[in-house]
């Protein structure tokens, strides 16, 4: 297994990011081998042009690269060190790509495990942009690791992220994505109040976002948000749940630095409420719902 200019990369983790990091790798000419649980994730990769890995350990025995893309660090340890998991498929060459958002101190533990079981090294690449800037090819990536491992990660990255960024050694990637999580969950609860107030107000909210463009108000939340919840279009490119658990990680970090966040705090309780209503596995446009008991725009005749 050798780096190239079309490296072979594993991807294990194939859901709304993992199938979407699969999906732009396939497309820039990457060889991919894709493992998920659920089996028609791995289908959908297949019929692109991924070779179906039966096990993660499958998928790392043929990449140099491995990407996981899960939801906790519980799920990224059973990936890599239960039965059959990449660690058992891994070797001193692997560079293991962490996608997922997990917190910091998890993920120390977890490279030093890796690198004391395989001898391959772990580099922590959380991500900003979603499904879509994925798919683009234009993700915001923080890392945490080696410098050398950080540069030899760069083949792939560059398919991915338009913006690819080493902070610090492993787990200051993780730690820098949950200070962007507090930046994007204020503003996703920011625009979604907005679009609300135009709604009331008797202004057209799915044209706030052009209006606003290029203002200091906008952003690529209010440009990529905006008018999808005025629509109150509910397709999903991110879930609440993954963002509460970010949150919470946030929170975690902010009690064991003393670092006071009130406007933070707000937010994740909505999104726990959100959560707790059944719309864990909702968009994050479904912020909308707290303004749904009155929609009768007030302005308006």
């Amino acid at each position: 297994m050798t780096d190239s200019a079309t490296p072979s990369v594993a991807v294990v983790g194939a859901g709304v990011m993992g199938g979407a990091i699969a999906t732009r790798l396939l497309e820039t000419g990457a060889r991919v081998a894709a493992f998920d649980r659920e089996p028609s994730r791995i289908e959908a990769l297949a019929g692109r042009g991924a070779r179906a890995a039966v096990s993660a350990a499958d998928a790392a025995r043929s990449a140099p690269f491995v990407i996981t893309s899960l939801n906790s660090a519980a799920i990224v340890e059973a990936a890599v060190f239960g039965p059959e998991g990449v660690a058992s498929g891994a070797g001193a060459e692997t560079l293991l790509i962490d996608m997922s958002s997990i917190d910091p101190e998890s993920t120390r533990a977890l490279a030093a495990r890796f690198r004391e079981t395989t001898g391959g090294r772990w580099i922590d690449c959380p991500l900003s942009g979603g499904a879509p800037g994925a798919l683009a090819g234009r993700l915001a990536v923080m890392a945490g690791g080696e410098p050398a491992d950080f540069e030899r990660a760069r083949v792939v990255m560059s398919q991915l992220a338009a913006n690819y960024t080493l902070m610090g050694p492993v787990g200051a990637g993780q730690a820098t994505k949950l200070v962007n999580q507090v930046l994007c969950a204020i503003q996703f609860q920011a625009v979604a109040e907005a679009m609300a107030l135009a709604e009331r107000a008797g202004v057209a909210a799915e044209r706030i976002p052009a209006a606003l463009a290029g203002g200091r108000a906008d952003s690529r939340i209010l440009q990529e948000y905006g008018a999808k919840m005025a629509r109150r279009d509910y397709s999903p490119t991110g879930r609440l749940d993954n963002m509460l658990k970010d949150l919470d990680g946030v929170q975690a970090l902010a009690r064991a630095t003393l670092t006071p966040l009130p406007a933070t705090a707000i937010v994740a309780e909505i999104h726990r409420a959100l959560v707790s209503a059944g719309l864990g596995g909702a968009d994050s446009a479904e912020l909308m719902r707290q303004f749904d008991g009155r929609r009768d725009d007030v302005s308006r005749d």
